[in-house]
């Protein structure tokens, strides 16, 4: 888990990082420093100078860092500043040039995550569930649930057009609310309304607990040491019936589970056409231990080629980018809370990297964080690189620079502004780890 945080990381500032410093050298500025994580306090883990640039790794894992000579930034190196003005500088230069610089790491990230969803487009298609395949239904969680969906609902339609893939369902089109589902329920078309605020209730408990695709209770595996294991379960076992209550479904089963933790219960199985009772304690999780075949859907994957990859993997990268600035706008609105929307360092490690190495999980995930990075910098808060490019606008506006001392001023007021983000991100990924 920390490996693959630190490594998506790493790949991420790295070329941010090199998008600011090769345009800068471009133009002619030179860049002093060029750091993967920051130095603070002067403390590195390691650094070299090559060419009048000092290379190093920093210690704290929270970003990275070009130092380009000449330039009002974090550093606030006010005594520079105050020297005569060098041809070299970042501040000499006309502010088409300065502001290319400003947008070269965030197109650096725009560019990876194109690239890193072509590649994966090319390589791997896309593999959906056709919805004609979906025989039995959904199962809703806790957040279908609230919405009014229920167990064997067929999902028809998204904001009035057809589902043609099962995957959509949990689409930004749905999760990101004030959408609509027309169901299937008993022979009856039903509409049901998406909440505008639906993505609080998923961030508490997950999207699975959304909807799923509902399976019948046929055993496909069984987990060592489990319960189920423990009771000589087998695959292809369909558990029928618990207690006597019916439970041709997977959802039916976890509905007993919940209500008999760590109690024992009569299984009824059928294997090979013969009807067996088995007693069976349940785990302090309410779990058996066994996971539910899914071989009764046929799965379907369109392949591209190396060309027709390149426009699919482009929408797919700036699709996750429309919908992080649709988020981040609910939480502007007050649709979503900030400690629902917001996840830090840890949260990335546990709930989307998570603990098992899985390069194509792993390059998906560190594509879809290239473009929220991209997304991120873009913010016009002074000590970003969307903050600069504004003031940048306005220069080129007005025709005259803005003066050093607004811009130091600026320059401590988004530090501030970062800085306080950065504690309330971090405090509130701790808290979701101590707390779930």
């Amino acid at each position: 888990m920390i490996a693959q945080l630190l490594l998506g990381l790493s790949i991420l500032i790295v070329l941010h990082e090199l998008g600011h410093f090769l345009t800068a050298r471009a133009f002619g500025i030179k860049v002093e420093k060029f750091y993967l994580f920051f130095d603070a306090w002067g403390f590195k883990l390691f650094s070299v100078k090559y060419k009048d640039v000092e290379y190093g790794i920093g210690w704290l894992p929270l970003g990275g860092y070009v130092k380009i000579a000449g330039m009002i930034d974090e550093s606030m190196d006010t005594e520079a500043m105050a020297q005569p003005m060098q041809p070299w500088e970042f501040r000499s230069k006309p502010a088409w040039q300065r502001l290319i610089v400003m947008l070269g790491g965030v197109t650096v990230n725009v560019i990876l995550g194109i690239f890193i969803f072509w590649m994966l487009t090319f390589k791997y298609g896309e593999t959906y569930l056709p919805n004609s395949e979906v025989k039995y239904g959904i199962s809703p969680g806790i957040v279908g649930k609230q919405i009014g969906l229920q167990a064997g609902d067929k999902i028809l339609k998204i904001n009035d057009k057809p589902l043609v893939k099962f995957n959509d369902v949990r689409s930004s089109d749905v999760l990101l609310g004030n959408s609509s589902l027309t169901i299937l329920r008993d022979g009856q078309e039903k509409n049901i309304q998406i909440p505008a605020d639906i993505l609080n209730s998923i961030a508490d408990n997950g999207v699975n607990e959304f909807v799923e695709l509902r399976l019948k209770s046929t055993v496909d595996s069984v987990a060592p040491k489990s319960p189920a294991a423990n009771a000589g379960i087998q695959k292809g076992d369909e558990l029928v019936a618990i207690n006597g209550l019916p439970t041709v479904f997977y959802d039916q089963i976890k509905e007993v589970l919940k209500a008999n933790k760590n109690k024992q219960v009569q299984v009824s199985v059928v294997r090979n056409a013969e009807t067996l009772i088995i007693p069976i304690t349940i785990s302090k999780e309410g779990t058996l231990g066994f996971y539910p075949n899914q071989r009764d859907f046929k799965y379907e994957t369109q392949k591209f080629g190396f060309i027709e990859a390149l426009p699919q993997g482009a929408s797919q990268a700036w699709g996750s980018l429309t919908d992080n600035a649709k988020g981040l706008t609910k939480v502007v609105k007050g649709e979503v809370k900030a400690n629902k929307a917001f996840s830090g360092p840890v949260e990335i490690a546990r709930k989307l990297y998570g603990g098992t190495w899985d390069w194509v999980k792993f390059w998906s995930i560190t594509g879809l964080l290239s473009m929220a990075l991209a997304l991120m910098n873009l913010l016009p808060i002074p000590a970003l690189d969307g903050g600069h490019a504004v003031f940048l606008i306005v220069e080129m506006i007005k025709g005259k620079p803005l003066s050093d001392k607004f811009m130091e001023k600026a320059q401590i007021v988004g530090f501030v502004l970062l800085a306080t983000l950065m504690v309330f991100v971090l405090g509130n990924d701790i808290f979701k780890a101590f707390t779930k």
